[in-house]
């Protein structure tokens, strides 16, 4: 994933639209990009900040968005792990097919 891409997810990301591939991508960019973590700061105090300001309330905005963040990675580690299981239980499927077929052919 390049900057580019980055930017055009951030209001995804933000509005939790992305799809777990994608979120994936993007934290793995974010993560290591500062420009695009700082963009990604921008537009969460333009996104979510200003509303909550506009409440009179106070909040820290780094702590605020550092959560986001780290439930979505939670999010992607739930995720890669189901993913790895399944192919797991699709080996172990293959695998009973064909035991099942070799004892049905001997």
């Amino acid at each position: 994933m390049n900057c580019k891409d980055s930017d055009k997810m951030i209001p995804l990301f933000l509005t939790d639209q992305l799809r777990n591939k994608d979120l994936y991508k993007f934290l793995n960019h974010v993560n290591k990009c500062e420009e695009c973590m700082e963009e990604l700061t921008i537009q969460y105090l333009v996104m979510i900040g200003s509303s909550i300001l506009e409440e009179g309330k106070s909040f820290d905005l780094r702590e605020a968005l550092n959560l986001l963040l780290a439930d979505a990675n939670k999010r992607i580690k739930r995720w890669r792990v189901l993913y790895a299981l399944s192919y797991v239980a699709e080996a172990l499927t293959i695998a009973a097919v064909v035991i099942i077929l070799m004892m049905v052919v001997l």
